[in-house]
């Protein structure tokens, strides 16, 4: 083979050596290649450099430790998000000798967080506060835990002060600060209603917790909290209410009995043509579906059918009623929280966990039966609702 420059001098096999190969860990290879990490280096990555940060404090949420999360649109641009939780660790450990703080800001760690007790988490699977560190100019921790209220300070990724340790304080939980890079971002302006959007709907998905919002620019302060979860989500997808088929919303939840999968569903048929089918994975929107929504559909198809049967709506020679009809008008919003989510894709759009299939069929096979059985007017303003939809 020779040189297509050059075609009488031979290739020199010495010039390509594996000196030319270039790996990046860590910090670096997150400011080179930042659409990697949060899909891109627009407005949609911007916005999920807070989703990353307030998703560690779902985190706690989720885990016992925690019921309000204050995000704050900072006057200079940043971004403020403080919970009451537990507070990031503090401890020293071996054999870095750096604090566990510092590691979480600074090191990537694909997989489960053992440390921190969470049987579920959200985010980038561990390297949330990683990137979003790494993407910022500055950014300052604040922890109040163990006695103590503690700082830190790091600018793009790189700690500039050591962990102090300040005042005593009797608080707990965790205050993160950061200014994301002008280099490195397209755009550092803040759409209010595109966080306040997503706020709710995390409100909504983790039904108890009080999410507020405000921006310093001027201020303009919001607040969620919404004690019905999902059932609320629905209403709120279904504002008119003589439009709609049934009310209140049909809501149930459930969790497997090994405690790796928990289930909620919220649905309501109403008058309107289009339908909306709303799902999720550990509070992030799959907007492709995946297992879980299959396996909704699949229950659904099948337990309305055998449903008008059983109540003869339906006689013994009339064609199944079809999947369009049973979703016209209906309003569905899925959540599943998984130990272990396994997503297609940078963009984490669609759950691919078989598991989550076959047990949400299961949940809707049996409490949905259950919810017809139990209410039978409703249920056949829903089963009329679904034939006029099919002729």
């Amino acid at each position: 083979m020779t040189e297509s420059g050059n075609p009488s001098q031979p290739v020199n096999v010495n010039e390509y050596d594996a000196s030319h190969i270039q790996v990046l860990e860590g910090r670096e290879a997150i400011r080179r290649r930042p659409g990697m990490y949060i899909g891109s280096t627009g407005e949609r990555g911007l916005n999920q450099m807070v989703y990353e940060v307030v998703s560690y404090a779902v985190d706690e949420h989720l885990a016992g430790h925690a019921d309000t999360i204050d995000v704050t649109i900072t006057a200079d641009g940043g971004i403020r998000v403080a919970d009451n939780g537990r507070g990031l660790p503090v401890e020293v450990e071996e054999p870095t000798g750096k604090s566990a703080v510092e590691r979480e800001l600074t090191q990537s760690s694909f997989g489960s967080k053992p440390r921190t007790g969470y049987w579920l988490s959200g985010g980038l699977s561990g390297l949330g506060l990683c990137v979003v560190n790494a993407l910022s100019s500055r950014l300052k921790v604040e922890i109040h835990r163990d006695g103590h209220r503690w700082t830190q300070e790091y600018e793009k990724g790189i700690p500039i002060t050591a962990l102090t340790r300040n005042e005593e304080s009797s608080g707990h939980g965790t205050a993160i600060v950061f200014l994301p890079d002008a280099d490195i971002f397209e755009t550092t302006l803040w759409s209010f209603a595109t966080l306040s959007q997503r706020l709710q709907e995390l409100a909504f998905l983790n039904g108890g917790l009080a999410i507020s919002l405000t921006d310093e620019r001027p201020e303009r302060p919001v607040r969620y909290h919404h004690t019905e979860g999902l059932r609320a989500y629905v209403a709120h997808l279904n504002p008119y209410p003589p439009s709609l088929v049934h009310s209140p919303a049909i809501a149930f939840e459930s969790e497997n009995q090994d405690q790796t999968i928990f289930v909620q569903v919220a649905m309501q048929w109403n008058t309107w043509p289009a339908g909306e089918v709303r799902s999720f994975a550990n509070s992030t929107r799959t907007h492709e579906g995946g297992a879980h929504e299959q396996g909704f559909r699949t229950a659904l198809t099948d337990l309305v059918n055998d449903y008008a049967r059983r109540q003869r709506h339906l006689c013994a020679d009339d064609a199944d009623i079809t999947a369009e009809a049973i979703y016209e008008g209906l309003t569905t919003v899925i959540s599943v929280k998984l130990a272990h989510p396994v997503f297609e894709g940078s963009t984490r759009t669609r759950l691919r966990n078989p598991e989550a299939d076959a047990y949400v069929q299961e949940v809707i096979r049996e409490h949905l039966t259950d919810w017809l059985d139990h209410n039978p007017n409703e249920a056949a303003a829903i089963i009329r609702h679904i034939l006029n939809a099919s002729t």
